[in-house]
């Protein structure tokens, strides 16, 4: 959420934010709706304060004065219900637009329509080669008995899959090297809630312009979560921190649920798009510093590359443009990774600062060394995210003779194989 006063001192700048982001928000409404709350409150004030003074002058007076008094007061408080009730009308219409007006994007953000209008910003190791034909990983998994999206079909629909023995074994392997190489850099890991009340969702800025996109348990207002950055967030909730205490570093594994509406093509094959996973994130809450969180970006970002370093897969990093920002981000950077089936590079990791959108909207604050209270700063990425990293994991380490071979850094976390062949 942005502070409304920023909004009033320059609407053409939020209203450029919605237009650059393709996010439709009703500046010039909000405003409108802003200034008739501002205006009854204001009157609400007043006239409880003419009513309070009114009261008191009844008992000293006597007569027509009395009586004029009374009926004054009864006049005022006429006025204090009809008001009341006008507040309460204005309020949702308020609330609502305010969760519509989009951050504005730093401005080295590039200006642009979609991810094909991302700009590539460095690309990192080799792109194999193959000297064979190579399998997809939907071919290789099921050549190898170690994924099944047919019986994963059966069980819970399109879009879903089970992983069974080397292939499981993988997946939990990235995971935990994930999880250690966040502990080693100071994160501290965290369990939390993958079913949240929608307040939290509202106030990482999931809701309302994602909410097609959840799964809910409306019978309880709940939602699943589509990343452990929801709960992570909003952990400090209603809080207020120490400066000194700041910045708070948490990492959390969590199983992740996406509807993907809308969702069609290439991206719905095999293990790409599908609707639950499991990823570690990072989160960090910092001070209300644009330099730090700018240093804070470039942490995050570094840290999930040592995870696909230690892999030793070829990604790229790049700005997203404008247009595929979303509402809340300043800036993201996308990590994509090369992945032979798709003759391209694929996402597989996004690093974003919000400023104090989500704190703003959680009401995470901190007293700074001056005794002002000021909110946080927030800033996540995805430190690895499988099965879909595990597209390129298996296409990109298979051999001719149909075998994968297990990167070395995953080894210890699979009890040494080296090599995952297929069922004897």
């Amino acid at each position: 959420m942005i502070d409304i006063k920023l909004i009033r001192d320059d609407p053409d700048k939020y209203a450029e934010a919605g237009r650059l982001k393709l996010i439709e928000a009703d500046v010039a409404g909000l405003l409108e709706t802003d200034a008739k709350l501002t205006d009854a409150r204001r009157e609400l004030q007043e006239a409880r304060t003419a009513q309070n003074a009114a009261g008191k002058r009844i008992a000293k007076l006597s007569g027509q004065e009395k009586a004029d008094a009374i009926a004054e007061m009864q006049s005022l408080k006429a006025r204090v219900k009809e008001l009341g009730e006008l507040i309460e009308q204005l309020e949702p219409t308020f609330r609502e637009r305010m969760l519509r007006i989009c951050q504005p994007p730093a401005p080295d953000v590039p200006v642009g329509q979609d991810d094909t209008e991302n700009v590539t910003l460095r690309e990192e190791g080799e792109i194999r080669r193959f000297d064979f034909e190579p399998k997809d990983h939907v071919e290789l998994g099921a050549a190898l008995d170690i994924i099944d999206i047919p019986r994963g079909v059966k069980l819970a629909g399109s879009r879903n899959f089970v992983l069974k023995g080397a292939g499981a074994m993988l997946h939990q392997a990235v995971l935990r090297l994930a999880i250690d190489q966040m502990i080693e850099r100071g994160y501290t890991l965290m369990t939390v809630p993958v079913l949240v009340n929608e307040a939290v969702m509202y106030g990482t800025g999931y809701f309302p312009l994602g909410r097609d996109q959840a799964y809910l348990a409306e019978r309880d207002a709940m939602s699943l979560v589509g990343t452990a950055e929801v709960p992570l967030t909003g952990y400090h909730t209603d809080e207020i921190l120490a400066e000194a205490e700041l910045p708070r570093k948490y990492v959390a594994l969590s199983t992740c649920f996406r509807r993907e509406a809308g969702a069609a093509g290439k991206d719905t094959y095999g293990l790409y798009r599908i609707h639950y996973f499991d990823k570690v994130e990072q989160v960090i809450v910092a001070a209300n510093d644009e330099q730090a969180s700018i240093e804070f970006h470039q942490e995050i970002l570094a840290n999930a590359e040592g995870v696909l370093k230690a892999l030793e897969l070829p990604y790229r990093v790049v700005n997203v443009c404008t247009g595929d920002l979303g509402q809340g981000q300043v800036q993201k950077f996308d990590i994509e990774t090369w992945m032979p089936s798709r003759d391209s590079y694929g996402e597989t990791h996004s690093a974003s600062r919000f400023h104090e959108f989500q704190a703003r909207r959680l009401n995470i604050r901190y007293r700074d060394a001056g005794g002002r209270i000021r909110f946080c700063h927030t800033l996540n990425n995805t430190v690895i995210a499988s099965p879909r990293i595990l597209i390129p994991l298996l296409e990109l380490n298979q051999n001719a003779d149909g075998t994968v071979t297990v990167p070395e850094a995953l080894r210890p976390y699979m009890d040494g194989m080296a090599t995952i062949g297929p069922p004897a």
